[in-house]
């Protein structure tokens, strides 16, 4: 009996360990993200952004966050509109930046896709970051808050 219970034991602790990383996530980075369904809809959403296809874009992302660009006044779909517009990059740009600056942090159903560059210019460097938050329904990835 003493020897199954110490067996029970050292299964249990087994598999604690084993399971231990699988839930504290997994980190992608570089060109690999692009394989993940969080980075191909990052990447689709951005060219959508950059092109003006808000409404196209607003697909790619969850019931809840459609639901509040619905509830926006015109007014401010429309500034939201331009400045999301002007501030996006197309999908060969994002892509080549998520190859080179691109970390995909999975755990469970939450992903979140940081992009950080660092541009050196005569005056210095500086130092951009996005970042782009998602959730995970099976294979289908989804951008959220």
């Amino acid at each position: 009996m003493k020897h199954l219970r110490a067996s029970a034991h050292s299964i249990g602790f087994a598999l604690a360990m084993l399971a231990g990383p699988a839930l504290a996530g997994t980190e992608i980075k570089g060109a690999a993200i692009l394989d993940h369904p969080c980075g191909k809809v990052a990447v689709k959403q951005m060219g959508l952004l950059h092109a003006g296809k808000i409404e196209d874009a607003n697909r790619l992302t969850t019931k809840e966050m459609q639901e509040q660009w619905k509830a926006m006044p015109a007014s401010d779909r429309t500034m939201m509109t331009g400045m999301m517009k002007a501030t996006s990059q197309t999908e060969d740009q994002y892509a080549a930046d998520i190859k080179s600056a691109g970390v995909l942090a999975v755990d469970g159903q939450n992903a979140t896709l940081t992009v950080k560059k660092t541009v050196k210019n005569k005056d210095g460097s500086s130092t951009s970051t996005m970042t782009q938050n998602f959730k995970l329904d099976g294979s289908q990835c989804l951008v959220s808050r």
